[in-house]
């Protein structure tokens, strides 16, 4: 599994002109599910994003999780995060999962996240969606496990 984080101030996601889910402070989370990819994972990943220190304290420095800043979350699937462009010009995606594995497990991190006490949205899975972002900073952290 695989989630690229983006600190933002705003983040928002629309589905045919619709918007379908915004949030304030916090994390746009791009996620990417692998083959082999389990609750183990979504547990993992769920519990690092909610306490990964990447907000800035009062001396400016990244002591604060998303819970300390009271931020929010909002998970989009990303089945591009699995791209092999090794080879050639066209990336290929054999190793993302099926849908049919995918979207559970997708839905199983934003449960497994809101669990972990940050207030979490979501984009739809398997739309072409469009993701507003105002990324904070910028920050952008890779985590895959």
């Amino acid at each position: 599994m695989r989630a690229l984080l983006q600190r933002v101030s705003h983040a928002s996601v629309a589905v045919e002109g619709q918007v379908i889910s915004s949030i304030g402070k916090g994390l746009l989370i791009l996620l990417g599910v692998g083959h082999d990819d389990d609750e183990e994972q979504v547990q993992f990943l769920a519990d690092k994003v909610a306490n990964l220190r990447i907000f800035e304290d009062d001396q400016g420095k990244t002591n604060l999780s998303i819970q300390d800043v009271k931020g929010e979350a909002l998970v989009v699937s990303q089945f591009t995060l699995y791209a092999d462009v090794a080879k050639g010009r066209r990336p290929s995606f054999t190793d993302a999962a099926l849908p049919y594995i995918a979207e559970p497990l997708v839905e199983m991190f934003v449960e497994a996240l809101s669990q972990c006490g940050v207030p979490t949205q979501a984009g739809k899975f398997g739309a072409h969606m469009h993701v507003e972002i105002h990324n904070d900073g910028p920050v952008t952290i890779w985590l895959e496990k």
